[in-house]
């Protein structure tokens, strides 16, 4: 478990939803929202979630150091891409009572209980 990761996501919460967003100031996405998190830099802001691809998505998060795990097998502060919709893939932070994501639905960063409702494609851990 990653303490550090699962508290800086918790720092996010109540930031406001802003696609392609980088900063708690300005607001965040899913993607902005898992790199601070672990701390890693974000990739340009030219990728498409909605449609997007999960292999570069996948590619994305090796790139950024974090280090594929089983779902099964993922701990609080592991970060999981989700299917949130049909062609629509999804960032989020597991803790130890659920997982931090960037709600697009509530325009907001919340912590949601429990497990993902979605689908899940992958898992990885900050290092």
């Amino acid at each position: 478990m990653s303490v550090a990761i699962v508290a800086r996501a918790r720092a996010c919460i109540g930031a406001r939803f802003r696609p392609q967003g980088r900063s708690i100031a300005e607001g965040l996405d899913c993607v902005g929202l898992a790199a601070i998190a672990c701390d890693v830099p974000a990739p340009a802001r030219d990728y498409a979630l909605r449609g997007g691809d999960g292999d570069r998505i996948a590619a994305g998060l090796a790139a950024a150091g974090l280090i594929p795990v089983p779902w099964p097998e993922a701990l609080p502060g592991d970060v999981l891409l989700v299917e949130a919709g049909p062609a629509q893939a999804h960032l989020l932070v597991l803790t130890d009572v659920g997982f931090v994501h960037a709600d697009a639905g509530l325009r907001r960063v919340v912590e949601t209980p429990g497990r993902p409702p979605w689908p899940v494609l992958g898992a990885w851990r900050g290092t």
